[in-house]
């Protein structure tokens, strides 16, 4: 007799997926940690309906790693448990074929669960849930889409040890402009993006516009809305692996640094959200002839007044924090605005049916499910507290006062967190601890090494 699959995946899904595939030889099972690191197995085609019925035992300490992968004891996942064995579980509806793999594989998104079938809740995405259920409560559901920035580069670095942008696939040629926007400039990476929209449709994602970002070698590709968060998130992860992949298939390699080019502007991962009730009716919408609607002010209020104590979850990293430089396309305030590119909260231009909430502070190095569950649980606490936003930010929103407003780095941005109420509930406790002791470590391991930099300033001078 089966086990009961505690993420609500069925039998009939692997059974389907491997008549309609008789092609697939392997299947990679993804589970996403706590930096939105990909980790897991590759299993043989005859191992996949194992995995629907009974799981697949993992160790609990794979979501106790840091970035290297290496072990993290202060999560309490690893000597603590004894590093025991729990189970993953298919994600409903992730079973998807790769493209141009060989020999052909699929892919597999999984989820943790203790061996009892209760969610382990340092898995993100059990986090994300938490905030979906907490705002369905209060009769509203996100709906929601997030954009990809990423720089393609040369294998090879320059002459002087820095990455360079990658030539184009389709001829060799090498641009270091900006060429921001320029359509052109696109055509030399085409052949990579055709790959790239083809695993994209494959996976079942709508991937839509192609952009030539604000650097050389830097683009977007911007996704398709969704009425359910968690897909938008499952989106974001499964396209980075599409792009890292298929570039690598190019002889290029696709960058997800938030900031790779030291006096270029970096990689946002920027979150578009609207908030719909039980009828499909968009509450963020105003009335014809109306200032915004309490909702709109109450959800940016509450982003605003969180986002101090939140922006671990948005710059997690050591280089995440290189992004934030004035007139860079990066926020450096807790600011508000329409239609303007300069502030951390934007309302876009557009349909008042269609109004919605742009988050700009995430590097699209985030985790995309904590980035998500952090926005949902600060719209909920400004919209049950009806916190105010202030003013709107009109013109350079660079020009805001700064002061004490953010944590200035990395290190102040650890004990923010750590001592945050508010992140504890938007992760729920146990994600809280996990996550906080992963980026201790890594700041431990960062503090410790000594750079080139070091050498460059100091070797041959004190």
């Amino acid at each position: 007799m089966p086990d009961i699959c505690p993420s609500g995946a069925s039998l009939e899904e692997a059974t389907d997926f491997l008549a309609a595939h008789p092609e697939i030889e392997a299947i990679d099972i993804v589970l996403l940690d706590s930096n939105g690191i990909g980790r897991g197995k590759i299993i043989r085609r005859h191992e996949l309906e194992a995995l629907y019925s009974s799981g697949r035992h993992l160790p609990i300490s794979i979501l106790g790693l840091d970035v290297v992968g290496e072990d993290v004891d202060e999560t309490g996942l690893i000597w603590d448990t004894g590093d025991g064995d729990l189970r993953a579980w298919p994600v409903p509806g992730s079973l998807v074929a790769q493209h141009e793999t060989q020999p052909a594989r699929g892919e597999l998104l999984l989820s943790q669960y203790h061996l009892d079938g209760t969610p382990m809740l340092s898995d993100p995405r059990h986090a994300l849930r938490g905030q979906i259920d907490a705002m369905a409560a209060l009769g509203l559901h996100p709906v929601a889409a997030l954009e990809l920035e990423f720089f393609l580069l040369d294998p090879e670095r320059d002459s002087e040890g820095r990455v360079q942008p990658a030539r184009d696939v389709l001829d060799g040629r090498r641009s270091r402009k900006t060429d921001v926007y320029s359509v052109d400039h696109l055509i030399g990476m085409q052949p990579l993006f055709a790959d790239i929209y083809a695993g994209a449709a494959l996976a079942g994602i709508t991937v839509e516009t192609l952009i030539s970002e604000y650097a050389p070698g830097q683009y977007e590709l911007t996704l398709h809305h969704r009425a359910d968060i968690m897909q938008a998130a499952d989106d974001l992860v499964r396209l980075k692996r599409i792009v890292r992949a298929q570039a690598r298939r190019h002889g290029v390699v696709a960058c997800f640094m938030a900031k790779p080019l030291a006096d270029c502007a970096g990689s946002g991962m920027h979150l578009h959200i609207s908030l719909c009730n039980d009828a499909g009716l968009n509450m963020l919408a105003e009335e014809p002839d109306q200032g915004w609607s309490d909702m709109l002010r109450h959800a940016i209020g509450g982003q605003l007044a969180s986002m101090g104590e939140s922006m671990l979850v948005f710059a997690p990293h050591a280089n995440s924090w290189r992004r934030f430089a004035n007139q860079s396309y990066a926020p450096v305030a807790p600011t508000w605005g329409v239609n303007n590119r300069s502030v951390a909260v934007r309302v876009p231009a557009g349909a008042r049916s269609a109004r919605r909430i742009e988050h700009r502070l995430s590097g699209v190095d985030a985790n995309p499910y904590l980035v998500a569950a952090t926005v949902l649980a600060a719209m909920r606490k400004g919209i049950s507290e009806r916190i105010d936003p202030g003013t709107e930010t009109t013109g350079n929103g660079y020009d805001a006062d700064t002061t004490n407003a953010l944590p200035r780095d990395w290190n102040a941005a650890i004990a923010a967190a750590q001592a945050s109420v508010f992140l504890k509930d938007a992760l729920g406790e146990e994600m809280h601890r996990t996550f906080i002791a992963v980026k201790a470590a890594e700041y431990a391991r960062v503090a410790r090494t000594i750079s080139d930099v070091d050498y460059d300033l100091y070797l041959h001078t004190i």
